[in-house]
């Protein structure tokens, strides 16, 4: 097994990604097409959806955004990356999700439908990192709210320090 990475160029082409509009680059990979969709307040849903998610040295953040839908998220392979949630109570939460779980970080991360959430790439030795996230009830673009740093320093000023850096 080689110990070298993948570039980025080849990670894009190879999972076959496209630009997100949260930062860095997607594909979905499922939806639970042969399970009955469910039906939400928002409307009918798949009952699971699938994505791989990269972020790159030259898309380094995937911004403020939160989803009505829980999302386990689990990490594949190159640099790490950093979470960081916002909790509908105020609370501030950094996880880092990567291979080195001996040092804390984490291969697996749960993200409950109403929190605000950034991730931001960290290090730069492959020069991106992939997750694949498991979204339910599915992910639909209607049930994604994209973060304003202003009206999000408004609920939350004591994270305003935070919440506006790295969204340039």
């Amino acid at each position: 097994m080689s110990n070298t990475f993948a570039t980025v160029e080849e990670v894009i082409k190879t999972l076959d990604l496209s630009a997100h509009v949260e930062g860095g680059y997607f594909r979905r990979t499922y939806q639970a097409e042969e399970r009955d969709r469910l039906n939400t307040a928002e409307g009918s849903r798949f009952l699971l959806t699938s994505i791989y998610y990269l972020l790159t040295r030259d898309q380094t953040i995937g911004h403020w955004n939160l989803n009505k839908s829980d999302i386990l998220h689990y990490y594949h392979l190159g640099d790490p990356i950093e979470y960081t949630l916002i909790h509908p109570d105020g609370r501030l939460e950094k996880i880092v999700m990567g291979s080195d779980i001996t040092s804390g970080e984490k291969l697996q991360l749960h993200v409950k439908g109403g929190i605000w959430k950034r991730a931001k790439l960290l290090n730069s030795n492959a020069g991106y990192g992939l997750i694949s996230e498991a979204v339910s009830p599915g992910f639909e673009y209607e049930d994604m709210t994209l973060g304003d740093v202003d009206r999000l320093s408004k609920i939350f000023p004591q994270h305003e320090t935070i919440i506006k850096a790295y969204n340039q």
